[in-house]
């Protein structure tokens, strides 16, 4: 399968923020994503949120590994952290994609930001955008799909899952920053 991203073309793209109760300070995104829980992340999007841990690549950054539904399509993302700090992450993953109609791969780039709203609440952003490999654009020619169907329908998707995932997250990043023992 060709990794070869085709960042000129976007499949999808969406941004969703919610106000957690917690003052910037207190916030630490990248310690929440890195420490996530299994059932902690199945429980910010259920029922699509089937696993996640996290690991190292061979040289050395953080990675995300994340298992989800998005649509009728299995992902399975390998987030490496491009930027991972207290109010902003940026991870960046080749996903694997199992569709009805076969396996294929996509570029999907996740970011989680967070900005005070004043001196007691945050606002967190979560904001995913993905982009086709040269194998996801021979997959829709394969299968006779064009590639404005297949963007509707990620995008659609996409923004759907991103819509409920959001505040969860949120309120997750939140319960850590508390100190709550169970996020």
């Amino acid at each position: 399968m060709s990794t070869v991203i085709r960042s000129d073309l976007l499949l999808s793209t969406s941004a969703f923020s919610h106000v957690i109760d917690v003052p910037i300070e207190q916030v630490d995104i990248a310690q929440w994503l890195f420490a996530l829980p299994d059932a902690e992340y199945q429980r910010c999007a259920p029922p699509d949120h089937i696993a996640a841990g996290a690991t190292w690549t061979d040289d050395g950054r953080r990675m995300s590994i994340n298992v989800e539904m998005i649509g009728t399509g299995l992902v399975v993302q390998h987030y490496v952290a491009e930027v991972a700090e207290k109010t902003y992450c940026k991870m960046v993953s080749t996903s694997d994609v199992f569709t009805p109609h076969g396996r294929t791969k996509v570029q999907v780039i996740w970011e989680l930001s967070a900005k005070a709203v004043d001196g007691q609440r945050t606002e967190y952003t979560n904001k995913v955008t993905s982009h086709p490999t040269e194998d996801f654009l021979a997959f829709l020619e394969k299968n006779s799909i064009s590639f404005e169907q297949a963007a509707r329908d990620r995008d659609a998707a996409s923004g759907d899952h991103n819509s409920r995932e959001t505040p969860l997250f949120a309120e997750s990043i939140a319960r850590l920053a508390r100190g709550q023992k169970n996020i």
